[in-house]
């Protein structure tokens, strides 16, 4: 992936659905035009899910996931099936692939009861029509295909273009609180754990929505904050910082300015802010022997003064007093049972897709277990939660 390329969180991720041997790798192979997946005949050769970031027309820039039989049989199936239910998480199309020619069978009828249950938008394809005339009557989602000959390929990818347009949200992280010719300032420091040469995700992200707005982003180290705004003709509309500087900047920025934090634009933008904010009182009620997970959606290499293991535990240990454990994950794992834990802190998600982190809040709220986000977090230890919430009037509400 080069530099100008979507990044995969960004991508819309279509997942390929259905039984051993329905055909589900010969149909993403046909959609994608490449040999993406590995075809046999043997039952079961897909084994683990497959992703693909590519440019997909009349889609756009797509993450294509291949994912193993829901029908497997033996200890060995049930990681595999357990793995493609998984794939569910991060899905926003869903494209169950059946064979015509045997029709839907349970395994099927589980899987549209998920999509259903989880509210993704799905296609129904009946594969290997040439082998068939049983596709006279069919619904508007619902199409009959040939992976083998290529038969209505190209109206699949139209019919998951139409879904995604319906399914689609005009989400923003920051441009729909700003107007044109606004002054937003963003602190970003630039410390050990700062990539060499380069700004992290959120950072780019949030620059390049300013600029969309027509607005003026000017960026400086925490270090230079107040110099900044001596220089600025008049205030800023907004300062955003990055989180681990939240209670230096808060108190270098009049009260007058209103003042957030990157992590806490992506709690809106990835998930569900409401929830994360309510999440965040949890750190008051936090006993001696209660668990803490902190979970990361990112894998990078940990410094030696890592945030989210080093950082983020010694400032909850100072908030609270109390003699809290920690538990920590990365990447794609989460744990499925989450009751051992008191309270779940999360990253801001940039590496994860919208669909990932609200399944990831649902599962949490399911099981009645407070969940929140470093950013939120932060700013509550630091006492100025409800000023980093004034820029989202309709959450304030929460802390009344």
């Amino acid at each position: 992936m080069g530099l100008n390329d979507t990044v995969s969180a960004e991508r819309v991720h279509i997942g390929f659905f259905g039984r051993r041997n329905a055909g589900k790798s010969s149909l993403v192979n046909a959609v994608t035009g490449q040999d993406l997946a590995v075809v046999s005949d043997v039952k079961g050769t897909t084994t683990d899910p497959v992703k693909k970031a590519m440019e997909l027309l009349p889609l756009g820039p797509v993450v294509i996931i291949d994912t193993p039989g829901v029908d497997d049989e033996g200890e060995l199936g049930s990681l595999r099936i357990k793995k493609a239910k998984q794939a569910l998480n991060y899905t926003d199309i869903a494209v169950l692939c059946v064979d015509i020619t045997i029709g839907l069978q349970d395994a099927d009828k589980e899987l549209l009861a998920a999509f259903e249950k989880k509210k993704i938008p799905y296609i129904i394809a009946y594969n290997k029509c040439d082998l068939s005339q049983r596709c006279s009557q069919i619904g508007d989602n619902e199409i009959c295909v040939s992976a083998a000959l290529g038969t209505n390929i190209f109206e699949l990818k139209e019919k998951m273009a139409r879904l995604l347009k319906k399914s689609k949200e005009d989400k923003r992280i920051v441009s729909d609180l700003i107007c044109s010719k606004d002054v937003i300032v963003l602190v970003i420091p630039i410390d050990e754990a700062a990539p060499k040469g380069r700004l992290i995700l959120p950072q780019q992200q949030t620059i390049r929505d300013i600029l969309d707005s027509g607005a003026m982003a000017v960026a400086c180290r925490d270090s230079e904050l107040g110099e900044t705004l001596k220089k600025l003709s008049g205030e800023p509309k907004l300062v955003i910082t990055d989180s681990q500087v939240f209670g230096a900047v808060s108190k270098i920025v009049p009260n007058a300015v209103k003042l957030t934090s990157f992590s806490i634009l992506f709690a809106r933008y990835k998930g569900n802010l409401e929830s994360l904010v309510r999440g965040a009182a949890q750190l008051d009620k936090l006993r001696d022997g209660d668990k803490i997970l902190i979970s990361e959606g990112c894998t990078h290499h940990r410094q030696c003064n890592d945030i989210g293991t080093v950082k983020l535990p010694g400032w909850i240990r100072s908030y609270t007093g109390k003699s809290v454990e920690f538990e920590f994950t990365s990447g794609t794992e989460f744990p499925e049972d989450l009751s051992r834990f008191a309270l779940v802190i999360h990253c801001g998600g940039c590496m994860l897709n919208s669909r990932e982190m609200h399944s990831r809040i649902a599962f949490a709220e399911d099981l009645e277990i407070p969940m929140t986000n470093y950013g939120v977090a932060i700013a509550q230890m630091n006492g100025i939660l409800k000023r980093s919430l004034e820029v989202f009037p309709e959450v304030l509400s929460i802390l009344d």
